[in-house]
């Protein structure tokens, strides 16, 4: 299900569940969301700073379990991502999120989250989080679409087409994020449900014989073959190793080039500037054809 649409004057918390982030980006996402028209609070702890943790476990869990639960918190900005809510991930209870479900925005480490409440069967907003709100210009694409998917206005984005893409059409929930963070909830309850979906995966600063390695164990495990497509993000700061004898858009072709569903490369969502909101958990339409692509929500 789609979270209820925000109105203004809508409450939205911004929280620091992964790593720490810098106080002044989470004054620019406040001011930026309150130039929306909306009510901008903050978790207790979110400016916190405990090594690279925006806090200790305790803190951290503290602040997401109060914005889940608050039925007048009808948004929740996680402030950045980094590393840490794989440690208490098992910790939240979802039950009164479940009765009134509300956004919740993020990448990179938040795709723990996304996968979490996708499970649920609620949507959620894989995005640009406090200092993206903070640097980028107010009128730049990815600002203005995270406002309107917020407000109601669902996305269909066309780009162009990559060499590496494979022509098809395609339904299914569009599930995935961050894929080492993907890959690190393999066999845990928090592990997707990838048959008929559509995955989308991004990355960055990996090495590509471990983005090979994540990629087969996606085919060994037969993830890959119950895709009903493939869509894939921006590999960011990955540098191409010549031994490989491949680059990474030619190793993730090859793990998938005996199925048969539709594939786009380069899509602009990942740890890039230009990372345009996607909805999580929300059934997509995928239309990959010679000269250009089509998502819609």
């Amino acid at each position: 299900m789609i979270p209820p649409l925000l109105i203004a004057k809508d409450q939205i918390r911004i929280v620091s569940p992964s790593g720490f982030i810098q106080p002044e980006f989470i004054d620019g996402a406040k001011k930026t969301l309150t130039n929306w028209g909306l009510q901008v609070t903050e978790g207790k702890f979110a400016r916190t700073e405990y090594g690279r943790f925006a806090g200790t476990k305790e803190q951290r869990i503290y602040d997401l379990q109060e914005a889940l639960d608050d039925p007048n918190i009808k948004a929740i900005l996680c402030s950045r991502g980094g590393y840490g809510l794989a440690q208490i991930i098992d910790k939240l209870d979802f039950t009164k999120f479940i009765k009134s479900p509300k956004w919740l925005i993020g990448f990179s480490d938040i795709t723990i989250l996304h996968n979490a409440i996708s499970n649920l069967g609620i949507a959620s907003i894989h995005g640009i989080m406090a200092k993206h709100l903070t640097e980028l210009p107010k009128n730049s694409e990815q600002v203005q679409r995270l406002k309107e998917v917020l407000f109601g206005k669902l996305p269909v984005y066309e780009i162009p087409s990559q060499p590496f893409n494979r022509i098809g059409t395609a339904e299914g929930k569009l599930i995935g994020g961050n894929f080492s963070v993907l890959m690190g909830l393999r066999g845990s309850k928090f592990d997707m449900n990838y048959k008929n979906a559509i995955l989308f995966i991004e990355e960055i600063d990996e090495k590509p014989y471990h983005i090979d390695r994540l990629m087969q164990n996606l085919r060994l495990s037969g993830v890959l073959e119950q895709l009903s497509g493939l869509v894939v993000g921006q590999f960011s700061d990955c540098e191409e190793d010549p031994l490989m004898m491949q680059t990474i858009s030619e190793i993730i072709f090859e793990s998938i080039k005996e199925y048969k569903y539709p594939v786009c490369f380069n899509f602009p969502a990942g740890h890039v500037e230009y990372n345009l909101p996607l909805i999580m958990g929300k059934i997509v339409n995928l239309v990959v054809k010679e000269n250009i692509v089509q998502l819609k929500f």
